[in-house]
């Protein structure tokens, strides 16, 4: 029962608040710091586990009211009001049971790759990346953009944008994957539909801590940038290419006329790229240790597809249609697909604590 599982988070809290007085923590600055941390994270839960237990006490004690001539009719619309909210607290205690997730808080990389569709999967990589920055400006998040390589015919081949802000992992998350995109190209004079695909990971961003390059794991090149024309290419040799040895993971960073900035930057992707994999591995490893598959994050998922003609988005992972493409996309408002996305993958999540 909901009950018995939720006294210990009750009687855990107790057990904290007594132990945050007691001398021995009063001199232990570290540990009265991890005690206040852990009673806070769970502060949300306790409260509504404790009005919940109150709730169920009151039905019981109403229920045997209701046969009274005098409070009966009392007592039956006091349930009506007790029963209701009993339901209120029981979803949301189902959503604070769900494991945290640790990266939530963090920022990320944001990485979008044109794929199959050549020069139209290239312009698209600039539409949906004007997009997210209409969108992340509308969250009051930051940017700095780490990386990104243009197209000859417009958008971009490949852009990296570091996204620094609350819960920016936590919101973004399930926004990996492949995106595709049927429209009619600038290009095109018979006036055919074509399909493209572009491909979006969101990265963590990860410390020299956690992720520690070794030296000897890393092949570092440096070279002449190139480009388009304009700012973009540079005459000394400021490029520079890293290859991780052990994955055989390859950052190159060519944006900052300084060596030595585009060597920070590209290391600081490749921590995220490694960091990324590893929880991808954690994920792949928690799937097979329960029947709920949550968030499978794997990029080769077709999670959506942007129909101009209809001025449609589908989200296939979740059966969402939205016929406001252009309103959304011009205006930045994912939300209107982020939100249900994540409330889906809640459900999911729900359902495998039960």
């Amino acid at each position: 029962m909901l009950r018995e599982r939720l006294q210990p988070f009750i009687n855990r809290d107790l057990e904290i608040s007594s132990l945050l007085v007691s001398p021995d923590i009063l001199h232990d600055i570290k540990k009265m710091t991890q005690l206040s941390k852990e009673q806070s994270d769970i502060s949300d839960l306790v409260a509504n586990a404790k009005e919940y237990i109150h709730i169920l006490d009151s039905i019981e004690e109403n229920k045997t009211l209701i046969f009274d001539p005098e409070l009966g009719e009392l007592a039956k619309e006091e349930l009506k009001y007790l029963e209701s909210r009993e339901d209120e607290l029981q979803l949301e205690i189902k959503k604070l049971l769900i494991p945290k997730d640790p990266n939530d808080g963090r920022n990320v990389f944001l990485e979008i790759r044109a794929g199959t569709g050549g020069d139209e999967a290239a312009i698209f990589v600039g539409n949906l990346l004007g997009a997210y920055l209409r969108y992340i400006d509308s969250k009051g998040w930051k940017t700095e953009i780490m990386s990104m390589s243009e197209g000859e015919f417009g958008g971009y081949r490949e852009v990296v944008v570091l996204v620094k802000g609350e819960r920016v992992y936590g919101r973004l998350k399930y926004e990996g994957g492949t995106h595709r995109v049927q429209r009619v190209p600038a290009t095109e004079s018979q006036g055919r539909i074509h399909t493209s695909a572009i491909t979006v990971a969101i990265m963590p961003e990860a410390d020299e801590v956690e992720i520690e390059l070794s030296p000897n794991d890393l092949k570092i090149d440096v070279m002449r940038a190139s480009g388009n024309g304009g700012q973009s290419v540079n005459t000394t040799d400021s490029a520079v290419r890293i290859t991780h040895i052990p994955t055989g993971i390859v950052v190159i960073n060519q944006d900052e006329k300084s060596q030595h900035k585009n060597k920070d930057k590209a290391l600081k992707v490749l921590r995220a790229r490694i960091f990324d994999i590893k929880i991808r591995e954690q994920m792949a490893l928690e799937r097979e240790n329960r029947s709920a598959q949550v968030g499978s994050g794997d990029r080769s998922e077709r999670i959506r597809t942007y129909n101009y003609p209809q001025n449609r988005i589908t989200d296939h992972r979740i059966g969402l249609t939205i016929y406001r493409l252009d309103e959304i996309l011009s205006g930045g408002l994912l939300d209107d697909l982020i939100e249900p996305a994540d409330a889906y993958y809640q459900a999911e999540a729900m359902k495998a604590t039960e």
